[in-house]
């Protein structure tokens, strides 16, 4: 149902209740929402530097960057959405994606099914604008699950003790402290972000997400080689005698040798490291006394929007000829992806076709989510299945571990 009102297109009316777009003049009932929602006081913000004014207009990018839906009751904010476009690579070819944020809903409205009609709203919204895949940071894994997505990413928090600081190795380049906005160090991570599966291409809005609330005192310091060429970065600050790393990428092993070079070299100022990887993979192994401390906890969650083109660009590791898989999907929020979608190759090019669901012979049947999880090589095909999350016959098993790529996803932006 749409209606107009006060220059405003409702896309749904519930009673009281109207569904609309957010625009430039509800940036404070937009503020006010969110820092609500996520326990965001002024006074902390200020505390951090935040200037008055500042808060105000902080998130107005959002209202003109990105897609914001909400409902209001009686002309009061009560519920929203936001969906930002963007960019991830996914197995070396880069994807349109579209990133869920400021979910969030007054405690007086919850309970009224606001957040789920939304969610399929944009849904529907990330369907006709033909981003194949989505990205967000879940805070109710269980909640986003009922509605298709999935995990596909971790974050390792570690710990290193000052005694467990590598020893210096050999570099022939050097660490500089560069600002937050240094050419060198934003292309480092451009470069990073080509050749790491998962990763975020960084435009100026998802730098402006990845520094947003963060406090004056974080630090960048590039590795460059002897030609002085920028091979690596880490972004972080010192308190309380702890080196606390937000982020470290480096380009090769000259560059991670020589960031840890430059850590290690704080040792008469701390007693610990500790930070965050997003790599997938332990790091004790890397270290001399490998006894440090991690922890492991899920980070990101996707959820493919369009089953039929995220197929058809799909990078497989190999194609095929006179091949055939079909994957019988079940999506309960988008019906254009549920169905039986076979996939075949012919020179060198990937075909993708929506058929008749009554096919009998390489089939692969499992949820939107598994096959979010799988195709983005978080969860390997023989683990979902002995699992029971996917229902296919044995020997499909090794077709699907030999066409999905083994990387895991590196993912380590927040939005």
């Amino acid at each position: 149902m749409e209606n107009k009102k006060e220059n405003h297109t409702y896309l749904e009316i519930n009673g009281d209740y109207r569904m609309r777009e957010l625009d430039k003049s509800d940036l404070e009932q937009f503020n006010a929402l969110l820092q609500y929602a996520f326990q965001v006081t002024s006074y902390e913000l200020l505390q951090t530097g935040w200037e008055q004014e500042e808060i105000k207009y902080a998130k107005r990018p959002i209202l003109e960057e990105a897609y914001v839906l909400g409902w209001f009751y009686k002309e009061k904010l009560a519920s929203m959405i936001v969906v930002y476009s963007m960019k991830v690579n996914i197995h070396d070819n880069i994807m349109d994606m579209g990133g869920i944020t400021g979910v969030a809903t007054y405690p007086e409205y919850t309970g009224k099914g606001l957040i789920h009609s939304l969610m399929k709203r944009v849904v529907n919204y990330m369907h006709e604008q033909e981003f194949p895949i989505s990205f967000l940071y879940p805070y109710s894994i269980p909640f986003y699950r009922k509605m298709g997505w999935e995990i596909v990413s971790d974050k390792l928090t570690f710990t290193v003790k000052d005694t467990q600081l590598p020893k210096a190795r050999p570099v022939t380049g050097m660490v500089e402290r560069v600002s937050l906005d240094s050419e060198d160090y934003h292309n480092v991570h451009s470069y990073f972000a080509l050749q790491h599966h998962g990763a975020l291409i960084r435009d100026n809005l998802a730098w402006d997400e990845y520094w947003r609330w963060e406090n004056d005192d974080m630090i960048a310091a590039v590795y460059y080689n002897k030609d002085h060429k920028p091979l690596g970065y880490v972004v972080y600050y010192i308190a309380n005698e702890i080196f606390h790393i937000k982020e470290m990428v480096y380009l090769n092993i000259e560059a991670n040798y020589g960031l840890w070079n430059y850590i290690s070299a704080h040792f008469s100022m701390i007693t610990q490291v500790q930070g965050d990887n997003y790599s997938g993979e332990p790091m004790a192994y890397l270290f001399e006394d490998s006894e440090i401390t991690e922890t492991i906890s899920p980070y990101i969650m996707a959820r493919i929007i369009d089953v039929h083109d995220f197929l058809l660009e799909y990078p497989y590791q190999i194609q095929p000829e006179d091949f055939k898989i079909h994957f019988r999907v079940i999506d309960e929020l988008a019906p254009w992806n549920a169905g039986d979608f076979m996939v075949s190759w012919h020179d060198g090019e990937t075909i993708c076709e929506q058929v008749e669901d009554n096919q009998s012979i390489n089939v692969v049947e499992l949820s939107i989510n598994t096959l979010t999880t799988m195709l983005m090589g978080y969860k390997r095909p023989t683990y979902l299945y002995d699992h029971e999350k996917i229902q296919t016959e044995y020997y499909m098993l090794t077709w699907l571990e030999r066409l999905i790529p083994v990387e895991k996803p590196y993912f380590s932006d927040y939005f």
